[in-house]
Formats: C-alpha cells, structure tokens, sequence
C-alpha cells in the first residue's frame, strides 16, 4: 500500500488510500457504487469478505473489554448474519439544497442523490424510487426523510421539514398507488404524527432494531441466560416497544420495563397488558421499582447512565444482562460494574454486515 494523503488532529487522524499494490486475501470488490464513488458514511466494510469482517468484529470487542475496562476476557464468539444485504428496515436520508440521499463519511455537511442502498430492504428501496421523482410532493423544505418497514411488511414515509404541516400528503398516496404506505409529518424539534393513510399505531418515530430477525435471535439468547424467572421480577431498563418484555412474560416473569420514549411505552402497554411499562429516563425512577430478581439493559450509545450503575453495584442484582450496540461505552461500563459482579458470558453478533457496528451481549452474576 502506498501512501496517500494524511491529516492529523489532536486526539485522531485521519487518513486515505493511496494505491493497494497488493490486495489482501479478504479484500473484495465492494459491489455498492456509492461506497468506493461517494465515500458513503452507512457501510465501512464493503471491501471485506464477509468471515473477515466477523473477525473484525470480534477483535474489536475483545480489544475494547481489554484495553478500556481492563478485562482479561477473550475476543468473544460471534453469531454471522442472517443476511449479509438488504437486511435493513428503515433508512433515514438528508436533504440538502434539493438533493435527498446520505452523507460521504469525509463531507458531513455535503449530500450525494441516492440511488440504492444494498443493506436496506428491497420493499423501501422499491418505494425509495417511486418517490424520487415525487420530491415536490413532499413538506417544504424538507430536511430529513426516513422509510420504515413495521412488523406486518406495511412502509412508512417519516418527512421531516421545518416549514408548513404537510397538507397534501395523500396526493402522494394517490401518486404512489399504494394502499400501504403511512405518512407522517415531523416538524423540525417536533413530534410526528400520521397525516395520510391507515393508522395502525405502529410507532414509526420509535427506536427499534433495523434488523429485526437478527435483534429477536440476540434478545432470544439474552433472555434464555437468566434461566429460570417463574415468578421474579425482572427490570427491562432502555426496553423500548417491549420486545425483550414480551419473551420474559413468556418465561413466566413479572416484567417492569422502563423507557423514555412515550410512544415506545405506548406502544408495549398495548401489546403486553401483563408487563408494566413506565415512560420515564430509568436513572429516575429505579427508587421507586420493586426489588428485582434480576435485570436487563439495552442501553444507547452512551451506554448506562452513571445513576443506574450506582445502583447496580450498590444493591446488586443475581443475573445482570448487558445488550450493547457499542463495544467503547460497553467496556467503560463493565469495568465500573466489575467490582461486585463476574462475567460469565460474552457473546457478539453480527446485525450490522458491510458495517464496523456489532452487537454484544455480556451476562453477569453477582461475585
């Protein structure tokens, strides 16, 4: 590899390809023209064969465990991918000086028109074309477009603009010719809420894993390490619609599942009346949860809140489970949790092909 340009920062650097003289064996040539052509920011890896970017993954959790939370752990076992492509079910575009596509990783404030994105779900990419020639049916200035699959196959179209409510969202069904379609308008700062087309009360607007047969094989997993929970009660903290509440009440247990999002718990109460669900941030109101036999966190990006780890260490549960999506913030909260608790497990899984996202799920047990 010869070298190409450089440019370094205070605490990163950051730089590009010159000429690959001699390829690596896992090298492949990424099939997406956005990716090598636009300098796409969704996908990283496209220029991996598929076992290499499992080993990847698998380094990068085992690196972060051990070098930020100080664990001698190994890199842990991964489970591959269902799909390698077109597993997405919602994609989310910007729009920019009447351009709507993604953002190369090197230019966050350009936009480049998308054509396809091959990780996302034929059906919303289907729909992306209809729609790219139907912009101006669209709320004016449009600022951010999300497509979204829910779970019986129906899309939805989530416009976001900063300027009048959308008022002619049904001329755009109409143009569409699809009964299926549900649009939302979401001022800028603001909620969204349907206006054209059947009102399932899907929450569109909710956070909710993008690939959802992945997601229900790592929560499967997740929850089947508990073991036996008849008749305990088990906290579901950062548990969104309820898709981990819904296999613990099926395991038997009595299910309190906390999330800020109110749409999400709105959504959870409807489905699962045996769960209770709370719509609150969980770092203000585990004082007042009954004492649980053991609990679940799905945290963000930033990881737990540093109130919910005061009280997991504080008060320490006997099964503690960890669903992260990021192996930084992960690392830093296990090696504040690791003085009264051990690891037992530590399992990845790849929900995230042509990406440097993995998901890692870490089971605890008080020490």
């Amino acid at each position: 590899m010869r070298e190409g340009s450089f440019e370094g920062h205070r605490k990163f650097a950051r730089a590009e390809v010159g000429e690959i003289v001699e390829p690596s064996p896992a090298r492949v040539e990424p099939p997406c023209p956005h990716y090598a052509h636009d300098h796409c920011g969704g996908c990283q890896l496209q220029h991996l064969a598929y076992d290499a970017q499992l080993s990847a993954k698998q380094a990068m959790v085992g690196d972060a465990l051990r070098r930020i939370g100080k664990l001698d752990v190994k890199d842990p076992e991964i489970v591959e991918a269902l799909e390698e492509w077109r597993y997405r079910s919602k994609i989310s575009m910007e729009a920019k000086a009447q351009v709507v596509g993604l953002h190369p990783f090197d230019r966050s404030n350009f936009v480049f028109p998308l054509a396809d994105c091959q990780i996302t779900d034929f059906r919303l990419m289907a729909l992306w074309r209809e729609l790219r020639g139907k912009v101006a049916l669209l709320p004016q200035p449009l600022t951010r477009l999300t497509l979204r699959l829910d779970r019986e196959g129906g899309r939805h179209v989530i416009a976001e603009s900063s300027g009048e409510p959308w008022l002619n969202a049904e001329e755009l069904r109409r143009a569409l010719g699809e009964t299926d379609i549900v649009c939302w308008w979401q001022p800028v700062d603001g909620a969204a809420r349907v206006v054209a087309g059947p009102a399932t009360g899907f929450p569109a607007t909710a956070f909710e894993q993008v690939n959802p047969s992945m997601g229900a094989i790592t929560r499967r997993w997740a929850v089947d390490q508990l073991g036996d929970v008849r008749g305990q009660t088990v906290w579901d903290l950062y548990g969104g619609i309820g898709d981990t509440a819904a296999l613990l009440i099926d395991a038997g247990a009595s299910v309190v599942s906390v999330d800020s999002d109110e749409k999400a718990v709105n959504w959870g109460r409807g489905r699962l009346p045996a769960a209770r669900f709370i719509a609150a941030r969980a770092e203000d109101v585990l004082a007042s949860l009954p004492p649980p036999h053991a609990v679940v966190v799905n945290p963000p990006r930033a990881g737990l809140h540093w109130d919910v780890t005061l009280r997991l260490t504080s008060e320490p549960v006997a099964k503690l489970v960890y669903i992260s999506c990021d192996p930084a913030t992960l690392a830093r909260d296990l090696s504040r949790l690791n003085v009264n608790y051990l690891i037992t497990a530590v399992r990845a899984f790849d929900l995230f092909p042509q990406t440097a996202h993995v998901e890692t799920v870490v089971i605890l047990e008080a020490a």
